[in-house]
């Protein structure tokens, strides 16, 4: 088993890599009169429902068999004997993953978007099988570190086609996002609730069967959609170039900073919470699902809401409240855990989720926007991706070692580690917040001299 799925990963990373260096010259963009056609039916401003549609449909049957095992991992890592700790690195393995190939990931979505998504998510259902029937920690291990393969894959040609089709209709971005937000954490309320009961039935084990279904169900789904990144004959050196370029600049190191700091909450939703809970209510590993089902409910409810905040107040503004109330929630998780009252603890569990459903694609817009339409869309969102990615390698495993130190004495202190990480995360948007509100995009531009004069001609 451990080396069909190393064979697999290898496979996968060969299929996807992009030409060698010393072949990669230009970019050329081939429009041929079907795709000229084509585009002229689907002007700016008009949305593509169906291919949308498709995309959200997707996604919400995924995101519920990620919500049934969310409960399951740190169980699972608990009953094979590892630490809170030795956990931690379990669920940092996939996060590892994805930093190492998130830029080969980013140059195949440049490629086009459809194909790295659907190797990914097969990629997806093969990882979540190995974990299911790992018999040992090696092949634990690589089914994880495959799993990350396969995420940051399709996750990269996923952002690519939402910023593809969030640039038609920009007046919408916000909504549009939020929409996505919506389904994960609907599909999230569903399977964590669904999740908690399979394990109790089935075992731990069987909760990993559960994303490999959906992942499959998701590959189905995916297969009619429409290609929507422009046809290329070669891709420029983006790898050496377009990093770089943006690491000089405040903005994004604004963005990368808010990611990692956001990073901290979710490994402590997947690593501290469901410990929480289930210590909380009498050690029922139902009651965790019960938990994580009604911070996603509020997240669902919140994202709706977020997005029209996007629309409406701008995409900093919204980043930058939403963060301090995620932050400072978590921060109160020990008053909660101290005090013995678990309605107080999954209320703030709840205000954390319907914060970071806000912040999330308020943080998603942020990098749309300042990534434009340009060829290197995908690389360039996949920035401060790998940033967050990165933290999570060492976010579970330091959240472990505060678990491991001071559970008995101040249960809940990882979370408030957590929380205050968070906190200085959204506060680099505050700190950076002229440049970021100069941002093209993030506020209206001011109209050139010839637009200028035009207006003027118009008015005359």
């Amino acid at each position: 088993m451990r080396c069909a799925v190393i064979f697999v990963a290898g496979a996968a990373v060969t299929a996807l890599a992009p030409p060698p260096r010393s072949f990669v010259r230009r970019r050329v963009v081939v429009c041929s009169s079907s795709s000229s056609s084509s585009s002229s039916s689907n002007k700016e401003g008009e949305v593509e429902w169906i291919p949308f549609g498709l995309l959200m449909s997707a996604q919400l049957v995924l995101y519920t068999g990620v919500g049934a095992v969310i409960p399951a991992i740190p169980l699972y890592a608990s009953a094979i004997g590892l630490s809170s700790a030795s956990s931690g690195v379990v669920i940092a393995a996939p996060a590892a993953a994805m930093v190492a190939v998130s830029r080969v990931a980013g140059r195949a979505a440049d490629a086009g978007r459809k194909r790295p998504m659907m190797w990914g998510m097969g990629l997806i259902a093969v990882a979540d099988y190995g974990t299911a029937v790992a018999g040992d920690f090696a092949t634990l291990g690589a089914s994880r570190v495959l799993l990350g393969i396969g995420r940051s894959v399709s996750e990269a040609g996923e952002r690519g086609m939402l910023a593809d089709m969030a640039n038609r209709v920009p007046a919408l971005r916000g909504r549009a996002l939020a929409a996505q937000q919506t389904i994960a954490a609907l599909g999230i309320a569903i399977g964590a609730r669904v999740g908690g009961v399979v394990t109790e039935e089935f075992g731990i084990r069987a909760n990993f069967l559960c994303v490999s279904v959906a992942a499959l169900c998701a590959l189905a789904l995916y297969a009619p959609l429409p290609e929507t990144a422009p046809k290329v004959v070669a891709t420029i050196n983006s790898d050496d170039r377009v990093w770089p370029r943006l690491l000089g600049d405040d903005r994004w190191r604004a963005l990368c900073a808010c990611e990692c700091g956001v990073r901290f909450g979710f490994a402590a939703k997947i690593a501290s919470v469901p410990l929480l809970a289930a210590r909380l209510y009498d050690g029922s590993p139902a009651a965790a699902g019960l938990v994580l089902s009604i911070a996603a409910i509020s997240g669902l409810v919140a994202a709706p809401v977020g997005g029209l905040l996007i629309d409406r107040a701008g995409a900093r503004a919204t980043a930058l409240g939403s963060g301090l109330v995620a932050g400072l929630a978590l921060v109160l998780v020990p008053t909660a855990c101290g005090a013995g009252g678990s309605d107080a603890f999954t209320a703030l569990v709840a205000l954390w989720s319907a914060a970071v459903a806000v912040q999330g694609p308020a943080l998603t817009a942020i990098a749309q926007l300042l990534a434009g339409a340009d060829d290197d869309v995908a690389t360039t969102l996949a920035l401060p991706r790998a940033f967050a990615d990165a933290t999570y390698v060492v976010a579970p495993f330091l959240l472990g070692l505060i678990a491991d130190a001071y559970a008995k004495e101040v249960p809940g202190l990882d979370c408030a580690f957590a929380g205050l990480a968070t906190l200085l995360g959204a506060s680099a948007l505050l700190v950076l917040g002229d440049s970021l509100s100069r941002a093209n995009g993030l506020a209206r531009p001011p109209p050139s001299r010839d637009n200028d004069a035009a207006a003027s001609s118009r008015r005359r």
